[in-house]
């Protein structure tokens, strides 16, 4: 993990497929999709360019209301959220904060350790599927796995 905290790979896919595709395996494991966000869109309707950058933003109240328990400011960043974007290469990628910096950031990293340890094996599960061949993409993590 990045000093940052900050979970970045490739896709093999488009932007666009790249972000249906974790959408769908999110809503395939019982997530909340509580808003999809296209920064190339916005930029568009006032004119500007932008290549396609979007941002998926989901959880569950069984993961992440214990986090909120033990520190109130970790809800300044859940639900979670991953950001998919273009670069100039035309390579698509993903990032997304790590559960265990947001816990350490927030203080709470030993009085949530295995609610963040589920959510980080999660959060993993469901973007490696997401980039993974088709053929092959699977997220079978533990049944009692939120985020």
């Amino acid at each position: 993990m990045p000093a940052d905290g900050l979970v970045t790979l490739r896709s093999p896919y488009g932007p666009e497929e790249t972000m249906n595709r974790l959408e769908a395996e999110l809503v395939g494991k019982g997530m909340t999709v509580f808003a999809r966000i296209d920064h190339a869109a916005a930029a568009e309707a006032v004119g500007l360019a932008l290549r396609p950058t979007e941002v998926l933003i989901f959880g569950n109240p069984r993961g992440g209301t214990p986090l909120i328990l033990a520190s109130r400011t970790i809800g300044l960043d859940l639900p979670l959220r991953v950001l998919v974007w273009q670069d100039a290469g035309r390579d698509t990628w993903l990032a997304y904060d790590d559960p265990r910096w947001l816990a350490r950031r927030h203080g709470i990293h030993r009085a949530a350790a295995a609610e963040v340890t589920a959510m980080t094996a999660m959060l993993a599960c469901l973007v490696a599927a997401t980039t993974a061949p088709a053929s092959t993409a699977s997220c079978n993590p533990s049944s009692d796995l939120q985020i």
